[in-house]
């Protein structure tokens, strides 16, 4: 099997090859392994928190990140997810009526997780079976302060970086400079 020598950094196919001055030697198998897992365990969390609550676009993001190190066909998908992100990001803080919302949202997520991990007894009118109640228990309550701290940095990074300056791809808006 005949392999080229790629730049650092890109894929060829089966194995990644790396440019080195007197020869070109294979990535490790396990490394290659674990960032391919890594990966795909975040596109598949950023797909999920899409329509969950969840940071999507960024942890889908991040997992291409990942698997663009080993694939071809995930750096071409990282340009047209970060754009999206960053379209999404500067639209929501263009008015202040979408930051109010965003901020009511982050605290919703602070007050479930606070409810998730306090673990009331279930209310009288609770219609199922106790054990229906806040399912999940504590590490639902953590993922959910978790969701809520890491919307809170977006939002804040979001209004610093975009409230200003809309994001524009067309252009290169200042998002090719981070």
């Amino acid at each position: 099997m005949q392999h080229r020598a790629v730049s650092p950094g890109r894929a060829t196919g089966p194995t990644k090859l790396v440019d080195t001055p007197d020869t070109v030697t294979r990535v490790a198998p396990l490394k290659r392994t674990a960032l391919t897992v890594l990966g795909w365990v975040l596109v598949l969390a950023g797909i999920a928190a899409l329509v969950l609550p969840g940071p999507g676009l960024l942890l889908l993001f991040v997992g291409l990140l990942v698997l663009s190190q080993e694939y071809e066909w995930a750096e071409r998908r990282v340009d047209p997810v970060k754009h999206a992100a960053f379209r999404a990001a500067s639209d929501g803080v263009q008015t202040w009526p979408r930051v109010a919302v965003s901020c009511v949202g982050i605290l919703g997520l602070f007050w479930c997780g606070a409810l998730w991990l306090r673990q009331p007894p279930p209310p009288g009118w609770w219609p199922v079976d106790d054990r229906w109640w806040l399912v999940g228990g504590w590490p639902a309550g953590v993922t959910l302060l978790g969701s809520g701290v890491i919307a809170l940095g977006l939002l804040v990074y979001s209004i610093r970086r975009f409230r200003r300056e809309p994001y524009d791809a067309r252009n290169g808006s200042r998002d090719d400079a981070a």
